[in-house]
């Protein structure tokens, strides 16, 4: 079915992009192009932005309360397009149904109910001696989002800042555009006020870099890569814009000697291979304790086995492709490297079967992997799990902290007191410990070159919002 898109959405309205161009939208699994959009230029950028700008008075002024009843009824639009969110998500991105089901449309529809209760607070207010101390909203928000979670980085950023009272230009990923269109469609069915927020899809050397660079743009938040959030940063710095930048991650599992072995581990390959590894977070290294390493291996050996390659519309698919040929390619060529750096393949690999089409890696874990390796520093954002055993506590902690990113991770231990110590020494934004789940309403976002800024609950809020103090 072709799903063609040939709009973009500005101040309240679908008008047509000011260029001819479009953009291919292909599907992975099959490698065909089953949609475009249009490909957004600078000047609809300008077009966006002055809808954002014209559109801020009102809406920053606006009672929480009404902000909170149009999110609410945004809410309900996208409900009713979960299913077809999902459908959408397995088809340009190729999660698999179910999982595409659950957190590619649930999580998000969870993270929006959640700023609808906090669009309704009235911003905190506090006395510092002679000062009211208040907060409000930053202005206009250049909100540009990555493909392997279309929707749900979407709304992290577009539900905070509009629950904060800003005004929002979108630009989602190029690879990833259709779920953005949907959300779209419910934000014209909720009748939110014209300008508040705007979409313009396009390349990211085009409508990213305009939108990053644009004067009127008070604020950029990014998610991608630690390449482009440098460059995102770089372009925002030369007019002193605020940033927020979700980027990489080389997440450390940290398996004890006392821990569930069995557990920890199915548990670790299970996250390692979350929508084909092409998640920030995910725990591409698997440190385990040297007494029990060989029996890990094992075990993650054995559980990547299970990963069944295939249609993400086949039930029993549990893992899909990854997003494109060039996404496939730069994944084998870590293993590869990875292999001719000593690494000792243990499943998958370059010479595993797959699928006749389809952009597909098989599941892939190397053990003996050296920590200054680069399949131990890079991140792969593949479905490839790195395994290194540790010798202590101490080691584990070095081992994990050894890495320019610092984005999430993991401890096991049968003693929580004791895991907990090795967690607050790792030097991430985010750890589980014995397998804790994800709070969708507590700080996201990273140390080192992970980023900057919080993403989601309150704090993601707070990122969207100026503090003054008022003496009197």
């Amino acid at each position: 079915m072709d799903r063609t898109r040939t709009d973009i959405y500005l101040d309240g309205r679908w008008v047509a992009a000011s260029g001819g161009e479009t953009l291919p939208v292909r599907n992975p699994a099959t490698e065909e192009v089953f949609a475009s959009v249009p490909a957004g230029t600078p000047a609809d950028v300008d077009r966006a932005v002055a809808a954002a700008r014209a559109a801020f008075p009102g809406w920053a002024s606006a009672a929480p309360a009404d902000r909170a009843a149009h999110l609410d009824r945004l809410h309900a639009a996208l409900t009713a397009r979960a299913d077809e969110i999902a459908r959408t998500v397995a088809t340009e991105l190729g999660t698999p149904l179910k999982v595409a089901t659950r957190i590619q449309a649930g999580l998000p529809l969870t993270v929006l109910r959640g700023y609808v209760e906090l669009a309704a607070r009235p911003p905190a207010e506090e006395t510092v001696g002679n000062s009211l101390v208040v907060r409000e909203p930053v202005g206009v928000v250049g909100a540009i989002t990555p493909w392997n979670y279309p929707l749900h980085q979407v709304v992290a950023k577009v539900g905070a800042a509009l629950a904060a009272g800003c005004t929002v230009v979108l630009k989602p990923s190029e690879l990833t555009p259709l779920t953005a269109y949907l959300l779209f469609d419910a934000v014209h069915e909720a009748g939110l006020p014209a300008g508040v927020i705007n979409l313009v899809p396009g390349a990211g050397p085009v409508v990213g870099e305009a939108l990053a660079a644009h004067p009127d743009v008070d604020m950029v938040s990014f998610t991608g890569s630690t390449a482009t959030g440098r460059r995102i940063a770089h372009l925002a710095a030369d007019r002193v814009a605020r940033v927020a930048l979700e980027l990489g991650g080389k997440s450390a599992n940290v398996i004890l000697d006392d821990a569930d072995l069995a557990t920890a581990v199915k548990v670790g390959v299970g996250n390692a291979f979350l929508n084909s590894g092409q998640t920030c977070t995910a725990w591409t290294r698997m440190l385990v304790h040297r007494d029990r390493y060989a029996e890990a291996v094992e075990l993650a050996a054995a559980a990547a086995g299970t990963y069944r390659l295939g249609d993400p519309f086949d039930p029993a698919t549990r893992l899909g492709p990854l997003v494109s040929a060039a996404q496939r390619e730069r994944v084998r060529g870590h293993v590869e490297k990875g292999l001719a750096d000593g690494g000792r393949l243990v499943a998958g690999g370059p010479d595993a079967p797959l699928p006749g089409r389809g952009f597909f890696v098989a599941p892939t874990v190397i053990a003996d992997v050296d920590p200054d390796s680069a399949l131990a520093q890079e991140e792969v954002f593949g479905p490839v799990l790195a395994l290194l055993p540790v010798s202590d506590d101490e080691h584990a902690v070095a081992v994990a902290n050894n890495s320019r990113y610092g984005l999430a991770g993991a401890v096991w231990s049968g003693d929580e007191e004791r895991a907990l110590r090795v967690a607050r020494g790792i030097r991430t934004g985010a750890v589980d410990i014995n397998g804790g789940a994800f709070n969708p309403l507590a700080p996201f976002g990273g140390y080192k070159q992970s980023g900057l800024g919080r993403e989601l609950g309150s704090h993601g809020l707070d990122e969207f919002r100026q503090v003054k103090a008022i003496q009197r």
